[in-house]
């Protein structure tokens, strides 16, 4: 549905006149199809710090319209590009980092998103910074004119990522799988383990090398369920129903036999987002019904990408893509099969969650 401001625009573009060219040979004049020139100026766009996106958007907001945008994505109604990645290599006046450029539209939608993020500045911890950055730009998909840049560092992928962890859990673990494990215990788990609580109440379990107390300790008393640290990640898999993997590193953190709960478990696995990652190993993705964000990006960048160059796995062997479940063209969980759910992020998302956030906070 459209905006008020997408009204406008379409009102305002109605009005627009063909200019009057003269004949210079017999002084005539007539409308001919010539550029139009700009008579006004778009407003700039409105600027939200980080303050500002942190105190008012929540993983809570982005679940419902994640899911839709996974459904629409299936039906291929999002526009969404490859990511564009920028390395930045190490030197005397930069780096070294790397710099991600997402995107996309949802069809019908009154706003469309372009991101960028900046990753892995490890130099900036010198400087008492943080190593990531970015801003999410939402654009007006009538007029094309920025809306609003939201100074997000990393904030809104945060919540998205976290809306994606629930929407695969929903539709791809029984209501009665509540044990629920976070090996890696930073940012991103605790907004996985925010959006695990939306889906049903859970028994947390978290293993991690830094920080799996504090994390546990901090869930707990936010969400008001129960939380224990495992001490290993071998005893967390043996417990869990669900396990949601998100670690900054290219070595795997689980094995294949330490997943011996009869009842089958969902891996949800949102660490890899570069072919230099790789948190799944090749025999389990090759022994699980593996289900993609979209395959044209895991396939680059994700688990499967890893799977693909060891000859385990070929594109075939992708038995869905999250949007496909979401939309019950096929089923989730079927009985006690592993399961892996291998997000790397999609624009469709970011689209997703730049339509919230200006929606929520363009009326502050």
């Amino acid at each position: 549905m459209f905006s008020s401001l997408a009204r406008q625009a379409v009102r305002q573009s109605s009005k627009r006149v063909i200019p009057l060219v003269g004949n210079a040979v017999n002084n005539t004049t007539a409308p001919v199809a010539a550029r139009a020139f700009a008579t006004g100026s778009f407003p700039a766009p409105k600027l939200f710090d980080y303050e500002t996106v942190t105190a008012n958007l929540t993983v809570a907001d982005a679940i419902e319209s994640v899911e839709a945008a996974f459904g629409a994505l299936a039906r291929g109604n999002v526009d969404v590009p490859m990511p564009m990645h920028i390395g930045i290599d190490e030197s005397a006046v930069a780096g070294p980092g790397d710099c991600h450029i997402k995107g996309g539209y949802v069809s019908g939608t009154p706003t469309f998103t372009v991101k960028l993020a900046c990753v892995s500045f490890y130099k900036n911890a010198e400087l008492g910074l943080p190593p990531g950055s970015g801003i999410f730009i939402v654009v007006n998909a009538v007029t094309g004119a920025p809306l609003g840049v939201f100074q997000e560092n990393r904030f809104m992928t945060d919540l998205r990522t976290g809306a994606a962890g629930a929407v695969s859990m929903k539709h791809c673990s029984l209501p009665s799988q509540d044990v629920v494990g976070f090996i890696g215990c930073g940012a991103i788990a605790r907004n996985m383990a925010r959006a695990a609580a939306a889906v049903r109440p859970i028994k947390g379990v978290a293993f991690g090398l830094a920080g799996a107390e504090e994390f546990a300790a901090e869930m707990e008393a936010e969400l008001g369920m129960p939380f224990t640290v495992a001490s290993s990640a071998k005893e967390l898999c043996a417990k869990a129903d669900v396990i949601f993997t998100q670690t900054p590193g290219s070595s795997p953190v689980l094995e294949l036999e330490w997943l011996t709960n009869p009842n089958g478990v969902t891996i949800i696995a949102s660490g890899s987002d570069q072919p230099t990652k790789q948190e799944i190993p090749n025999d389990v993705l090759k022994a699980s019904k593996y289900i993609s964000d979209l395959t044209k990006q895991t396939s680059k960048v994700g688990e499967l990408r890893g799977a693909i160059q060891a000859g385990a796995m070929t594109e075939s062997d992708v038995y869905a893509e999250l949007g496909d479940i979401v939309n019950g063209t096929k089923p989730g969980r079927e009985g006690n099969e592993i399961i892996v759910v291998d997000l790397t992020g999609t624009g469709a998302q970011d689209a997703a969650i730049g339509q919230v956030a200006w929606d929520k906070l363009s009326t502050l």
